[in-house]
């Protein structure tokens, strides 16, 4: 019995007990059941008795009598306790415990997918970082996190659309186009223009693939580098998260918002709404009416458009374009923009704590010897993507950033993230899967195996350590529910470590297979499947991190 499916058995006691005329409640849609700290309280917990006190008007521990004695009923449910003030304290046999690892092993790579999202129409933008350089560490983790959270989402029945924000308009567009053309030239960089290698490196791209460029009249010459060196840098910018796992449905063009006319329409639209106003001279979003600290700018007197604008007109793109919800992820130092996005979906007539979500990622620090590693050569001044796929690996840095939630500032300490021991997280939740591999490839070698489904003895998985496996397994539903409903993948990797933990005391408590002229048993085979369920958890929950799940280290 799945936790999923003892929460419906609850449920139903509670409607059997209501159509029986003992309660007088609204059956609850769903009843949370969790593994108790303290095993001596059960395999199961739940507190739906005091939940529904208050509505049945009588004491806690009499609706947990008659929700109890129901359960006592069922086939697996060996014993029901009352505590405190009216938890209930579920036990399950041996035999019903143990079939959660045949349904583990039969779901395969399904096993942990679930609802809890389904149907929600969800537009995750992150990264979008300007193309005017390469990916920084800030960067980095947003990749990591942002493509967990994807698959995530997905695995919980989200329609998810994933989106790369290109800020390709705009001044710093023309300080980095200025830049490729003062290093074509010899020249100094202009003052307030990017630096580092890349730079020199782009500017020669372009004058080998546009002969003459450097002939052609200043203000032409300038254009020519804006184009190439934007078309160079998002190639750039693409080979980078393709190499890093990651994939984007749309890489949408702030540009385009400005060429299409999108900008001038939604301020016809946010017009329309009542909440843009005309004041000295300039057109104006009235943010303040929805928690902004300011009114913002949509046009200023000169009739220059302001980002903002744009910003605006973004978000109503993703609505027009289906979004239900629009995820933004954002650096560290965009805690101002928080407040402005979500007044801009509630000034387009839309639920600015249902409609938008913007989540702010924290800085990440990179150590090497215990000192901070703040210098990329390539980039100058900044730490690359590349810089840390060097360093540490694909495999290390996703799974590393995406372990920690992002309110959090983390540090990666190189020396660690590259050793083979257990306080390298990826490492410790790797070998363990290494270590199922290895007990399933020397089972072939002895010529044994698990057996079939239908000689398949659940009851045979009786030992404390067994038990302590099968209650991590099947959290792992549960668990990706959460971190979909909270936007947190951080969840599937902590709880990928607990398993990780929690089969290393198996392995070393208990024997898998025979030793010397000992007789292949029931008793092994069975926990030959119990390794199978355990395996297929962790390559499920790596997968959802974008992480391998090896065979061999």
């Amino acid at each position: 019995m799945t936790p999923a499916e003892l929460s419906q058995a609850v449920q139903a006691a509670v409607r059997n007990a209501v159509e029986a005329g003992e309660l007088a409640v609204a059956v609850p849609e769903h009843v949370t059941v969790e593994r108790p700290k303290n095993r001596d309280h059960g395999d199961y917990a739940t507190n739906v008795a005091l939940q529904l006190a208050k509505a049945a008007s009588k004491p806690p521990r009499a609706v947990a009598e008659l929700v109890a004695a129901r359960l006592r009923e069922l086939p697996g449910v060996a014993k029901v306790d009352i505590a405190g003030p009216g938890f209930l304290n579920i036990t399950l046999d041996a035999a019903t415990q143990g079939e959660l690892a045949r349904s583990i092993v039969e779901a395969g790579a399904a096993y942990g997918r679930n609802d809890a999202l389904k149907g929600l129409k969800i537009n995750l933008e992150f990264v979008s970082a300007n193309p005017t350089g390469p990916i920084h560490i800030g960067g980095v983790r947003w990749a990591a996190v942002g493509d967990s959270l994807a698959r995530v989402l997905k695995a919980t029945g989200a329609d998810v659309s994933t989106e790369y924000y290109l800020n390709d308009a705009g001044v710093q567009i023309g300080k980095f186009a200025g830049s490729l053309q003062a290093a074509a030239n010899g020249r100094p960089v202009p003052a307030d223009g990017y630096v580092g290698e890349y730079i020199v490196d782009i500017a020669k791209a372009i004058t080998d693939a546009v002969p003459g460029v450097l002939d052609l009249p200043e203000a032409e010459q300038l254009e020519a580098f804006r184009t190439e060196g934007l078309a160079l840098m998002v190639t750039e910018i693409q080979r980078s998260m393709n190499e890093f796992g990651v994939h984007f449905d749309t890489w949408f063009s702030e540009k385009s918002l400005h060429d299409s006319g999108a900008v001038e329409q939604a301020i016809v639209r946010l017009r329309e709404q009542g909440h843009v106003f005309d004041q000295d001279g300039a057109i104006w979003l009235r943010t303040t009416d929805f928690g902004d600290d300011k009114d913002r700018v949509l046009i200023k007197a000169d009739g220059e458009t302001t980002y903002f604008a744009a910003d605006a007109a973004y978000y109503l793109s993703k609505r027009d374009r289906g979004s239900e919800v629009s995820v933004y992820m954002l650096g560290a130092d965009h805690h101002g923009y928080v407040n402005r996005l979500r007044a801009i979906a509630a000034c387009a007539g839309d639920d600015m704590d249902r409609n938008i979500e913007v989540k702010i990622g924290q800085f990440v620090k990179m150590l090497r010897d215990g000192e901070e590693v703040r210098m990329s050569k390539r980039a100058g001044n900044i730490i690359t993507i590349d810089d840390v796929v060097d360093w540490i690996g694909v495999d290390a840095a996703r799974y590393t950033l995406a372990r920690s939630s992002t309110d959090s500032t983390i540090t990666l300490d190189i020396n660690v993230l590259t050793s083979q021991t257990n306080e390298n997280p990826v490492f410790y939740v790797q070998y363990a899967h290494t270590r199922m591999c290895g007990v399933a490839r020397k089972a072939k070698e002895l010529g044994v195996d698990k057996g079939t489904a239908e000689a398949f003895k659940p009851e045979l998985l009786a030992t404390q350590w067994e038990n302590d496996m099968l209650g991590a397994l099947g959290e792992f539903p549960r668990i990706l529910a959460k971190a979909g409903q909270l936007r947190e993948p951080h969840h599937v990797a902590r709880y990928l470590e607990d398993v990780a933990g929690v089969y290393h005391r198996l392995y070393d408590n208990c024997m898998f297979l025979p030793k010397g002229d000992e007789e292949m048993t029931d008793t092994h085979r069975a926990r030959l499947w119990l390794v199978e369920a355990a395996r297929t958890v962790i390559a499920n929950g790596l997968a959802l991190l974008g992480v391998s799940a090896p065979e061999r280290m």
